[in-house]
């Protein structure tokens, strides 16, 4: 049998309040880690995919990504909390204006509910228009060059096997992208000058003659900021779609990615 010495006492019992702490942290940290994930949708990253291919070869049908929702701050759609009384309809908190060039989310003006992606290229008061499938941006065309045609991705209702043209982009602020040229002399290949007003953005598809985009003004039109849910930023999963009894494939290639 095994003595104490005369001077050992028992287990050491700790204060009730400090039991009690130790249990409301315990509680506290659970609570935030379930709650984390609403906490960075609602404020930080949304997710959302692509069913179409109205920005291809930006935006591949299967890409799965995130939309940074702070970049330009929250309006009132966008805003998980409820609508400050004090601040107008129209106003954003910590907002900030899209740059050209940017691919931005963004509800649909018509009914304020339907999510578009598109690509900035106008802003407010800039004057845009198509010319024979060039960009002009306040009577200046967009620079542009030929590069490899695009294959393999069904941009224009072709096929995977159809071969696409394919322009790369040089915005006058150095955003450069590439775009795609469907069809020569297409519906959408020139138009009226459309002059944005305050308060709006001017949208494109890079898949120029298969989006419906700002060109519309009946579908889109002119986007006010305020619609705008956040900017593109990582694609997080990307997969082909299964066709003629064949599965579909990862695009681990893709995963990781920045849009741009």
């Amino acid at each position: 049998m095994t003595s104490l010495d005369a001077g050992a006492i028992g287990p050491k019992r700790e204060p009730w309040w400090a039991i009690a702490g130790i249990f409301i942290a315990g509680f506290a940290l659970l609570c935030l880690l379930l709650a984390s994930p609403v906490l960075i949708r609602s404020f930080l990253y949304q997710p959302f995919n692509i069913p179409s291919s109205s920005n291809i070869p930006t935006l591949l049908v299967g890409d799965v990504f995130f939309v940074s929702k702070y970049p330009y701050g929250y309006s009132r759609f966008t805003w998980p909390l409820s609508w400050p009384s004090s601040l107008p309809p129209s106003a954003r908190i910590w907002g900030a204006t899209p740059a050209r060039g940017d691919v931005v989310a963004f509800f649909l003006p018509k009914d304020n509910a339907t999510v578009y992606i598109k690509r900035v290229v106008g802003l407010p008061g800039d004057r845009v228009q198509m010319k024979e499938g060039v960009l002009y941006i306040n009577d200046t065309a967009v620079e542009r060059e030929r590069v490899e045609d695009l294959t393999g991705e069904a941009a224009c209702g072709g096929g995977a096997n159809e071969r696409v043209t394919r322009w790369r982009e040089t915005l006058p602020n150095g955003v450069s992208y590439e775009t795609l040229d469907c069809v020569s002399h297409g519906f959408f290949d020139n138009t009226n000058v459309f002059v944005v007003p305050d308060g709006r953005l001017f949208m494109l598809g890079d898949n120029r003659d298969n989006s419906t985009d700002s060109r519309v003004l009946g579908t889109i039109g002119y986007v006010p900021i305020e619609n705008v849910i956040g900017r593109a930023a990582m694609i997080f999963f990307s997969a082909t779609s299964a066709e003629k009894g064949k599965p579909g494939r990862i695009r681990f290639e893709r995963i990781g990615t920045m849009v741009k």
